[in-house]
């Protein structure tokens, strides 16, 4: 059975619960997202063993019910879903009640920030390069800090000392250029 095909009613069932709502409804990774003025709300999703409702900053949400759970523990921050086994178990008034809330709370602006990184650390055979040579220090604190980070995981994911330094000599070209480790794969 593909995946088109798996809980079609039950989630046009959950649609026509969400549709009564003023959130708009538009199409992202080719799922319907329902937002409001452009912002992400709920959707309606169905996997091989369950179809749910996701509730894209569902952890500012009070879940008078118990029916959240977190997407991914441990990895998915704001995320929460509530999942159906069956169309039985699709309660109108109470999704409404989820759904009215979670507009109220884009409204109000409760949006999960992500956390910021710490400092970046450098690793040492780097930073000595990077002092012993003012055009590429310069060269790389002009690039993004996404750029910068991705540069110094390159180089401290390699076990063996040697692979680092070879790596850290495939990258100088890279930064000097202001080219980032990845960009020929945007």
């Amino acid at each position: 059975m593909d995946r088109d095909s798996l809980w079609k009613e039950e989630i046009e069932k959950l649609r026509s619960i969400i549709v009564k709502t003023e959130l708009e409804e538009s199409i992202k990774w080719g799922i319907p997202v329902y937002t409001h003025k452009g912002k992400n709300v709920v959707s309606a999703v169905g996997f091989k063993n369950y179809f749910s409702l996701w509730f894209y900053n569902g952890v500012f949400l009070s879940d008078p019910y118990q029916k959240l759970v977190n997407a991914q523990e441990g990895v998915t921050k704001a995320l929460r879903h509530w999942r159906f086994e069956s169309a039985d178990e699709i309660d109108e008034e109470k999704i409404l009640e989820y759904i009215h809330e979670a507009i109220r709370n884009e409204v109000a602006g409760k949006v999960w920030k992500p956390q910021k990184s710490g400092q970046l650390e450098i690793p040492e055979f780097f930073q000595h390069r990077l002092d012993a040579d003012k055009n590429l220090q310069e060269a790389f604190d002009s690039l993004t800090p996404f750029k910068q980070k991705k540069f110094v995981e390159h180089l401290t994911t390699a076990k063996r000392e040697a692979t680092q330094l070879s790596r850290m000599e495939k990258i100088i070209p890279m930064i000097l250029e202001g080219v980032g480790l990845n960009d020929k794969y945007r």
